[in-house]
């Protein structure tokens, strides 16, 4: 099919394809870790309306249920975490926190307490909401329709490709991504911070889940619009939001102080050092 607006090579097919992958598997891990994950769960920054429809477009093209039920879900996965009540509960193995908690029925537990936590801030925010009520068809129009469609329509890329691989292959990565917080980040790693918990500091995690590997302070300190120490450094997330800031669509970063922080390490830390 002869191309709408450009006509490329294709090798210049191959690699617009692959750039378009990599912007899709971006924005849509921002939809999560800086949207459902630091801004609606943790509300550790304050976002304006333009940002928070960004993040909640994003969020639909992560495809990993709505905003509302991550946020909830991530609050309880905190408040009891690696016990019955832990949606994803890393004791029960790699296996399970990867994506077997997906597999099966939420355990009663994970339900009894999710009904008892204070999500009035969440049924408050309109965009939340609103993508709650009709994220069935923003899945199918931002996780599918829209990296199919662009390299059609701009480059005349085939369907079938356009569905394989910004669509679908960048899917599965995202996906597998957000999970490895859940099960690598939980089993491998050191804990500098506090070494009575099991999330740890996984840099292979840092780097595929774009800033949220840094899981034993993000459990030590869950507040921290950072979720770790080093600021921008091997965090993408952090990076966003910072941005964001300057360009005046967010603000009222929460942070933790470096002497905190310090004092925590020293207390209750496995002594290992701190890099970022």
């Amino acid at each position: 099919m002869t191309s709408h607006f450009i006509s490329l090579s294709p090798l210049s097919l191959s690699l617009s394809l692959s750039l378009l992958a990599v912007l899709c598997f971006l924005i849509s891990a921002l939809g999560v870790t800086a949207g459902a994950h630091r801004l609606w769960s943790h509300r550790s920054y304050k976002a304006s309306l333009p940002l928070k429809i960004f993040l909640a477009s994003a969020n639909s093209m992560a495809f990993q249920n709505d905003i509302f039920e991550w946020a909830r879900d991530h609050r309880v996965h905190h408040k009891y975490s690696e016990t019955d009540a832990d949606p994803h509960n890393a004791l029960r193995g790699f296996f399970f926190a990867h994506i077997g908690w997906l597999l099966v029925r939420k355990h009663p537990d994970v339900i009894e307490k999710g009904r008892k936590l204070e999500l009035s801030d969440l049924k408050a925010d309109k965009v939340v909401m609103f993508q709650r009520k009709y994220y069935k068809p923003s899945v199918l129009l931002m996780c599918f329709f829209v990296p199919m469609f662009v390299p059609w329509y701009f480059w005349g890329e085939t369907l079938w490709i356009a569905y394989f691989v910004p669509a679908l292959l960048r899917y599965t990565m995202v996906l597998n991504a957000t999970w490895l917080v859940n099960s690598a980040a939980h089993m491998w790693g050191n804990r500098p911070y506090d070494i009575k918990i099991n999330p740890r500091e996984n840099p292979w995690v840092t780097f595929s889940a774009i800033g949220e590997g840094f899981h034993n302070y993000h459990h030590t300190f869950p507040y921290d619009y950072a979720t770790s120490e080093f600021g921008c450094r091997l965090n993408v997330t952090t990076c966003f939001i910072d941005l964001m800031c300057f360009l005046g669509l967010a603000k009222d970063c929460k942070r933790v102080a470096s002497e905190t922080v310090e004092a925590r390490a020293k207390r209750t830390g496995d002594g290992s050092v701190r890099s970022g």
